[in-house]
């Protein structure tokens, strides 16, 4: 109880002193210590689209799949309610695609753009200058300040490097105060950023490394995954330390190989929890990210360790061209927990290029009111009691952290098993979960048997939320289902221990909105040695 204590008045201590920099008083010093000519810049190896140029320059804003049309007036002047569009807008990540631009038209475009953010952006809103997106957006005027400052005239250029230097500096004193982890870490990235530009005889590049690698060392597990356990987030750092890295690697520095070797467990991890879809599965607060940025950030990477394996709490089998990937329900540590989702036993099954289960996803961020909806293990493919999530608080007790037990791979038979931890005392009993890929991934065997620790009452359902597109068949008189996916193939499900319906589900995606799937239901009454077998298998013809 005191630590929780000491650890609220440190975050309560830290928003105050946060709030005093943020003052107008206190942003003075920002101003005064800001004055700083960058040169060069950092590398982008994200992939460009002169088409979006374009669209641009013609008013068509394609971010984050979400298209806005300002009619000719500043995308920084319009009022929108889709919060990823307008984070993309603010963060400049669009920037990239202004890289390889010859025109001089298009290069004043991207010029005006900046200084048209300068203008209405440049004095502190704690929105707009939240530490991710200015971290992020200081990181990507960096990566083309030549774009931006040639041909720009003395004062233009005077009043670029300026608003650098004064975000810079606010990463610099807010940094230190964020209470929220990934907070933290985009300010330091942006801070090395902006060292890894300063002219050879003012930076101190190994001072800002050593933070660096301090900070990361203290927001990953063993293996190299962000305590958050959310795949996206996993992503977006990558994004900047990949660029970060090559830059540093011109210097001879003893903290940079720890880095390094850091940045390499990170792509692996990312790696890992990713399907062979090419999607990361959509566990805790992660949903669709783009693809191409995915693939840019995994050719940075080292070669990629397709294999069975547990980490951080996420179960992995690899056959043939079969992924599975579990969810144990671990809950991350707290601070990291902000998008946690009950994943307990839930699991994401893509064969090939094809996703046939997966997860509901994340609710849109500009339908804040479904947000706890979607964070519930009914919008999961996993078994539940009367569709209450494993670590739900007991009515009338406060909510406890809950263990995990741990999960058990046996890699040569491509089995994972793994419990349930927190029905016990509502429903007399516990759900342990078997996982089997036979065939080189073309038969995946599940066996939820029921692990009874007093008298069992209540329902069990176990939820499959099937892809986007996949289509489903009842053959007359046979107990099964036939699956069709987009590609043309056929899969067949098969059951026992329990009786099935057929519902209506979504697959949500922040690029492409919903998508109207379907969800097949097995269900049974709780009962002593009540055990329910499935069976997923690919037809061949």
């Amino acid at each position: 109880m005191s630590g929780q204590i000491g650890s609220t008045a440190r975050r309560l201590g830290s928003r105050l002193a946060d709030a005093i920099v943020t003052m107008p008083v206190s942003r003075w010093t920002w101003q005064g210590l800001a004055e700083q000519g960058y040169k060069g810049e950092l590398p982008d190896f994200r992939p460009a689209d002169r088409d979006a140029v374009r669209d641009m320059m013609s008013g068509r804003y394609l971010l984050a799949s979400k298209l806005i049309e300002t009619g000719g007036t500043s995308p920084f002047s319009v009022d929108v309610d889709f919060p990823d569009w307008w984070n993309n807008l603010q963060s400049f990540s669009w920037l990239r695609h202004f890289r390889e631009v010859r025109d001089p038209g298009e290069k004043l475009f991207a010029r005006t753009l900046v200084l048209d953010w300068i203008g209405r952006e440049g004095k502190f809103d704690p929105e707009s200058w939240s530490l991710p997106l200015t971290g992020q957006r200081v990181l990507n005027w960096l990566r083309h300040l030549p774009l931006l400052l040639n041909g720009a005239t003395a004062d233009q250029a005077k009043t670029i490097q300026r608003s650098l230097g004064t975000q810079v500096q606010s990463l610099k004193v807010r940094g230190r105060l964020a209470t929220d982890p990934v907070d933290r870490l985009f300010a330091a990235m942006g801070v090395l950023g902006a060292e890894l530009c300063e002219p050879q005889e003012t930076a101190n590049i190994e001072q800002r490394l050593v933070q660096l690698d301090a900070i990361l060392a203290e927001q990953l597990d063993d293996e190299g995954l962000h305590k958050s356990r959310n795949p996206r987030i996993q992503l977006n750092l990558l994004v900047e330390l990949a660029s970060l890295r090559q830059a540093a690697n011109r210097y001879g520095s003893p903290t940079f190989v720890a880095l390094s070797h850091r940045i390499d467990r990170m792509h692996e991890a990312l790696d890992a929890v990713t399907l062979s879809s090419g999607e990361p599965a959509y566990f805790n607060g992660c949903g669709q990210v783009p693809h191409d940025i995915l693939v840019a950030v995994q050719a940075n990477g080292p070669t990629p360790q397709r294999r069975s394996r547990i980490l951080g709490g996420y179960g992995i089998l690899r056959s043939g061209r079969a992924v599975v990937i579990a969810d144990s329900g671990l809950r991350p540590p707290p601070g990291y927990d902000a998008e946690v989702h009950a994943g307990a036993l839930a699991f994401e099954f893509s064969f090939g290029s094809e996703l046939i289960l997966g997860s509901c996803g994340p609710a849109p961020s500009d339908m804040p009111e479904t947000r706890d909806l979607f964070r519930q293990a009914i919008a999961h493919s996993s078994p539940t009691i009367d569709d209450e999530d494993a670590s739900a608080p007991v009515k009338g007790r406060k909510a406890k952290q809950i263990s995990v037990p741990d999960m058990e791979l046996v890699p040569s038979e491509h089995t994972l098993t793994v419990g349930s931890i927190g029905y016990a005392d509502r429903f007399g009993a516990e759900i342990e979960r078997r996982l089997t890929l036979l065939g080189d991934g073309t038969t995946l065997v599940g066996q939820d048997r029921l692990v009874a620790t007093g008298t069992p009452n209540g329902h069990l359902s176990i939820r499959f939320h099937l892809a986007p597109g996949i289509s489903v068949q009842a053959p007359v008189g046979e107990g099964m289902r036939r699956l069709t996916l987009p590609n043309g193939e056929v899969w067949s499900f098969l059951w026992e221990g329990a009786t099935l319906r057929q519902d209506d589900s979504v697959r949500q995606s922040a690029y492409l909105g919903f998508h109207r799937t379907i969800q097949l239901v097995l269900e049974a009454d709780l009962a002593l040695g009540l055990e329910v077998g499935w069976i997923l298998t690919r037809e061949h013809g």
